[in-house]
């Protein structure tokens, strides 16, 4: 087969569109594998992309999808032979590199992980992005070593990001797991949620340096004005898990709650993560893979993407939306 079907996003000063595309497949690029897609993944990023003037891809035409898996169909590097499996999250796909969305695409070699042999491409991309970026979070919050009673928030709950934290959290053990959501999620307590509350009753009218200290650890998905408010309310030593921008970027905070109650405040970045440390992410991912039964999972085609980006970017999106490379 020497063309393809993918999902293409153009803009122009004047003009803006996405949609499908018939694309040539190409000779290999130097230190790259062609590697035939089966699986991507939808994140709050790929929306973004997909979205006039949204600030994440600078340079058009372009393929979006953070994220892939697939089995290799071209290769001269002998570690990467035709036929492995192999997934890729990360660095510039669907970004500055043409991305997941795509039933053929060249990959360099050194983002490359391979599939661990108990998992397979669709699990993968269950977890996909939100999954790895979820264990991340949860793999510094256990570094920290809180008892498995403390008191654990997740904003952002109902999302790819917040469910896998959630159900990361209750498969180690912690059994206090609080889920910040909008919605009525009640599935979230099937996946080890044991309070559901929304962001207003978190966020006070007025929100003050220090208040009660009630959280032992966040994992924030949302930032804003709910980051702004769990904050002061972290216990002594407590810390913020910080992965997501989805209620904003600003953070209205002060030095108090820091040089008071020493808590800590941790980024956490999926897309330059060293090679190694993606491989133990991975293994460990795989070895919590039964998380996955009671995930809230949508399964679409190639051809339904333009439908998800808006319910996403509306907020009216749950769990992983997984997109399988058929039209």
């Amino acid at each position: 087969m020497s063309k393809y079907i993918a999902f293409e996003v153009n803009q122009t000063e004047n003009i803006f569109s996405r949609g499908l595309t018939t694309k040539e497949r190409i000779p290999l690029a130097t230190d790259a594998v062609e590697i035939r897609v089966h699986y991507s993944g939808v994140n709050y990023k790929d929306a973004l992309a997909t979205t006039k003037n949204g600030g994440v891809i600078r340079s058009y035409p372009m393929i979006p999808g953070i994220d892939l898996a697939g089995e290799i169909v071209t290769s001269k590097d002998e570690n990467f032979p035709v036929g492995k499996k192999v997934l890729v999250t990360g660095y510039g796909l669907g970004v500055t590199h043409v991305g997941g969305y795509s039933q053929y695409q060249q990959v360099p070699t050194n983002w490359l992980v391979e599939i661990p042999e108990t998992l397979d491409e669709k699990k993968a991309m269950t977890f996909g992005t939100a999954g790895f970026t979820a264990a991340l979070a949860v793999l510094a919050l256990e570094e920290k070593g809180y008892e498995k009673e403390a008191a654990i928030f997740v904003t952002g709950a109902s999302g790819g990001v917040g469910s896998i934290a959630i159900a990361l959290l209750h498969n180690l053990g912690y059994t206090n797991i609080t889920a910040v959501s909008r919605k009525e999620a009640a599935w979230l307590t099937d996946i080890g949620a044991t309070n559901i509350v929304t962001p207003e009753q978190i966020i006070p009218e007025k929100i003050k340096p220090l208040a009660k200290q009630s959280v032992h650890a966040v994992i924030d998905t949302v930032g804003g004005s709910l980051l702004s408010a769990l904050l002061p309310q972290l216990q002594y030593n407590g810390s913020a898990f910080l992965c997501g921008n989805a209620g904003g970027i600003q953070l209205e905070t002060t030095v108090l709650p820091f040089i008071l109650r020493g808590i800590s405040v941790i980024g956490i970045d999926s897309v330059a993560t060293p090679t190694e440390q993606r491989k133990a992410v991975w293994d460990f991912l795989t070895q919590q893979q039964n998380i996955l039964a009671n995930l809230k999972v949508n399964k679409v085609l190639l051809s339904d993407l333009d439908l998800i980006f808006d319910t996403l970017l509306s907020g009216q999106h749950e769990g992983r939306t997984i997109v399988k490379m058929e039209v």
